[in-house]
């Protein structure tokens, strides 16, 4: 009797039930028959898709950090705010540990994401395997849970909606461009196909 691959198996995320994989056509999915979960699909154009996402997620991201967020007018004086602001008046106020949680959920994991996506999709459109590739996309995909930019733009908007009454708000460009990032991020992560990405690293060099 033949002995399975660990390549060609997949366990079910939900009940853990083995399947051996067979090649799927665009538009079908694979699903279990235990439980009825996902197990995977085959996403048309899902490389070239999720290439142009994150690239224009990343010019939306530089946007969203240049420009300013929020103008504030109130009693003659103006304070204008960036991205950063959030994360450094919780600082000055003694949050250490939840301006550090801010700046890695809202900042930093989300341009990580952005680049090491970019950095295995650009290598694999020119059928390059990019180094540490496989650890990469490990990495990529286990950040998904804490990209969690959402949150922050939430506290903005109830924010805005607290000082609306009591000062003169200018929204920015920057907040138009987060807004919009959310969504390509999210969008970037839904035409992704993880399956198509390590059959193309196990085939190139």
């Amino acid at each position: 009797m033949a002995t399975a691959s660990t390549h060609s198996l997949i366990a079910c995320h939900d009940c853990d039930f083995l399947y051996r994989k067979h090649p799927l056509q665009f538009g079908e999915r694979a699903t279990c028959s235990r439980c009825g979960a996902l197990l995977y699909q085959k996403k048309r154009d899902s490389l070239d898709r999720t290439l142009m996402l994150s690239l224009a997620a990343l010019i939306l991201f530089v946007l969203a950090n240049v420009y300013p967020f929020m103008t504030f007018k109130i009693s003659g004086r103006v304070q204008v705010s960036h991205l950063i602001t959030g994360v450094e008046e919780l600082y000055a106020q003694g949050f250490l540990e939840l301006s550090v949680l801010v700046l890695l959920t809202s900042i930093l994991l989300p341009l990580v994401k952005i680049l090491g996506t970019l950095y295995i999709l650009l290598p694999l459109k020119l059928n390059r395997r990019p180094w540490k590739a496989p650890q990469i996309f490990r990495l990529i995909e286990a950040l998904g849970p804490w990209v969690m930019m959402e949150v922050y733009l939430l506290g903005v908007i109830v924010a805005y909606v607290k000082l609306v009454d009591m000062a003169t708000i200018v929204l920015g460009i920057a907040l138009y461009s987060f807004a919009a990032l959310i969504v390509l991020v999210a969008a970037a992560g839904m035409t992704l196909d993880p399956e198509e990405v390590w059959e193309r690293l196990e085939t190139t060099s």
